[in-house]
């Protein structure tokens, strides 16, 4: 994500996809909700005391939802300023590390609780023990499935500030079910509703697409006839779209489960190969068939597809290391997943190239990065 933030601008293929479709930007997120969900099988292989162990995964979610809401809520502005707070009415509510929280805390309580004591010897078996969990997954799936193809989304309005601090009022006609463009769709209007839309992200990714952006794939000046909605917020990391990202998450618990389960290599690697191609396969004929694959509304096609890459770069992965032996290769970046969190918060969040930014000689332009050659 580092990547796609500095360099999105360059190469829009690292960057995020405007709507529908995907980039390689795209599969960052449900790659680490996966992994999340197979170190949870890990952490909770044995459970002594599930009470116990369900108040500290609640703590552990609290402290990641709240820590999301000061690096994402608006409080850190961009680099080359040095103001910081935030106007709580206006505080982002949801996000990246909200979101990961949210999905942790599910998938935890599913570990912990949702367990069958059938025994294992193949991959059927896995399925009898852990159905419960899949059921789960199952419910989320059809629900989110449910109300965004199923509810009705009116008309809406809102506001933004314009020049003078004045407020420009606009209007989005909707009165349709079942959208899945930028506009009327039931994941934003849920966010709306729920979380109200001056504690949604202001800067939608939606904003480059042909329709809102002359620069397009880019930002860019709005073209004169740009729709009414280019400018509202939306949160891609909203409430109904974590419902798929929660079913991420369980799907790399059902991973996880083979590691614990599965000794031998082969084993694993078939268990693994399995259900990530079928995964992509599905995902593929529900493209086919008009369910796009879409990263702000997290689609059920979306989910499938990058779950299934998951499993497979995953596979690839165990079997260079565990079975190979290309250790040394991976260690840098074994360093950085140790290490996630920290990184996130000191660059992800501009913390670091502030800090950076903040020292210089006798004119702001003259700091650090333009002594090592990088430039202001």
């Amino acid at each position: 994500m580092i990547i796609v933030d500095d360099a999105g601008a360059f190469l829009p293929a690292l960057n995020h996809s405007p709507w529908d479709g995907v980039t390689i930007a795209d599969f960052v997120m449900p790659f680490f909700l996966f992994i999340v969900g197979v170190s949870l099988t890990l952490a909770y292989k044995r459970v002594p005391d599930k009470l116990e162990a369900t108040k500290k995964a609640v703590l552990r979610a609290l402290k990641l939802f709240c820590l999301g809401l000061v690096l994402q809520g608006g409080f850190f502005h961009g680099v080359r300023s040095l103001t910081f707070g935030v106007d709580i009415t206006k505080l982002r509510l949801m996000g990246i590390l909200q979101r990961i929280a949210i999905a942790y805390l599910l998938a935890a309580i599913c570990e912990i609780w949702l367990k069958g004591d059938d025994d294992v010897d193949c991959g059927l078996d896995l399925l009898r023990r852990y159905r419960y969990q899949l059921f789960v997954a199952l419910f989320l799936s059809t629900m989110y499935t449910v109300v965004l193809h199923g509810v009705y989304v009116p008309d809406w309005e809102y506001q933004i500030s314009g020049p003078g601090s004045t407020e420009k009022s606009f209007s989005v006609r909707c009165g349709v079910r079942g959208d899945t463009g930028p506009a009327c769709n039931a994941v934003g209007m849920v966010d709306r509703t729920i979380l109200g839309i001056d504690h949604l992200y202001r800067r939608p990714v939606y904003a480059r697409t042909k329709e809102c952006s002359i620069d397009y794939p880019q930002n860019g000046p709005l073209p004169p006839d740009a729709p009414s909605w280019c400018q509202a917020p939306f949160d891609p990391e909203g409430l109904l779209s974590s419902l798929m990202a929660i079913v991420t998450c369980l799907i790399g618990l059902q991973f996880g489960h083979i590691i614990i389960h599965f000794e031998k290599h082969k084993g694993r690697i078939i268990n693994w190969l399995i259900p990530s191609f079928s995964m992509l396969a599905l995902a593929l004929s529900m493209e086919f068939i008009g369910i796009r694959m879409n990263k702000p509304l997290y689609t059920t096609s979306y989910t499938l597809a990058t779950a299934g890459a998951a499993g497979l770069l995953f596979a690839g992965i165990y079997t260079l290391v565990d079975v190979y032996g290309f250790r040394k290769p991976t260690i840098p970046v074994e360093l950085m997943g140790k290490h996630a969190l920290m990184i996130y918060v000191l660059v992800a969040c501009n913390i670091l190239p502030m800090f950076i930014h903040g020292f210089y000689w006798r004119e702001p332009k003259n700091n650090l990065l333009k002594f090592v050659g990088i430039g202001a």
